[in-house]
């Protein structure tokens, strides 16, 4: 990558702005082009982050398609819209040409991932999902250890997350499933999901759910237990009407133990023989944004590509038609 990378940002809501913050901070790697949004609201917060850092704001457009009638073809698109457009939005990009760094959940479904998964491979363009734990130099650190065996042989896992996001999201796009695709285990707990896979790297077989929406349209808690295809059973919990925001992992082996967060924020790992938790080092990241310029600049291969956005939604797919049915689900019967 020669220079500044030239990129749009789909959708400036408030964890885009948070993005936006971060990738300003970059000015020697990154020049943002222009924005695509149709909120006023949302424009005029983002105006307000330019007027406090004494910058031009670039121009706004209403769809990626009007933009590319105005401006020259960005490189690339950081795509922070609801869930229900990633799909679309992914695909107007990878198809203009630009690399793309997807906010997750990747997509709605398996079905949706597979589709997006094609036209990645029809266009040659690289796709990110930005999942902070795949992205998280912790998490790669720890995929390493249980490489290496530092726990031994892996018995199991279980990880939970919890945030105060029932009363947060009232009357949000995130609490209307056929815009969010589900609750706060799709949304938040979406990380919990990605980090435990990824660091366990192997399909899953079997999967038993209970979710309750708590007077929502969408799930709130629930408890999910299932089984990888080599024995290893993993139960998680997710509470989505608690306080604060907060998640862990923790897989437990034979001749020790490794737990981060489901952010990938720290790394700590418990020795056979030891009572205290040990913190291990790994290199430090500034976010998703420096993480994607390193796998465009070549200096890493992708963490989460595509296939681990199919990985997710498969085990989601599952999750929910477990729940739904009451029984346990099998693999084969997601398609």
């Amino acid at each position: 990558m020669k220079g500044k990378l030239k990129t749009i940002i789909v959708g400036t809501g408030g964890m885009a702005r948070h993005h936006l913050k971060n990738i300003l901070d970059q000015p020697r790697s990154t020049q943002i082009q222009a924005l695509v949004e149709i909120s006023e609201e949302s424009r005029e917060r983002v105006r307000d982050i330019y007027v406090e850092r004494k910058l031009k704001c670039p121009n706004f457009y209403d769809t990626i398609k009007t933009l590319l009638k105005h401006e020259p073809t960005p490189q690339a698109a950081l795509i922070i819209t609801p869930h229900k457009y990633h799909l679309e939005n992914a695909s107007d990009c990878l198809k203009a040409g630009m690399d793309v760094l997807m906010e997750k959940p990747m997509v709605m479904n398996t079905s949706e991932a597979k589709k997006l998964i094609k036209l990645r491979k029809k266009t040659g363009k690289t796709l990110v999902v930005a999942f902070p734990g795949s992205l998280s130099p912790a998490v790669q650190k720890a995929k390493t250890l249980l490489r290496n065996g530092v726990i031994g042989r892996i018995i199991g896992v279980c990880a939970y997350a919890h945030q105060n996001w029932k009363p947060i999201t009232k009357g949000a796009w995130r609490q209307v499933p056929d815009i969010s695709g589900g609750g706060f285990l799709f949304d938040t707990g979406s990380h919990m999901i990605n980090t435990m896979v990824d660091l366990m790297d192997k399909p899953i077989t079997e999967v038993t759910a209970c979710l309750d929406n708590s007077g929502t349209k969408v799930d709130i808690n629930g408890a999910v237990i299932g089984c990888f295809n080599s024995g290893q059973f993993f139960s998680l919990s997710s509470v989505g009407d608690s306080i604060s925001c907060s998640g862990e992992i923790r897989i437990f082996g034979d001749k020790g133990v490794l737990e981060t967060g489901i952010y990938g924020r720290y790394l700590n790992l418990l020795k056979e023989g030891k009572t205290e938790y040990e913190a291990v080092a790994f290199p430090k990241s500034t976010g998703v944004w420096q993480q994607f310029l390193r796998v465009l600049d070549g200096k890493i291969e992708n963490p989460c590509p595509p296939e681990v956005g199919l990985r997710f939604s498969q085990l989601m797919d599952m999750i929910c038609l477990s729940a739904e049915s009451g029984k346990t689900v099998q693999a084969k019967q997601v398609k």
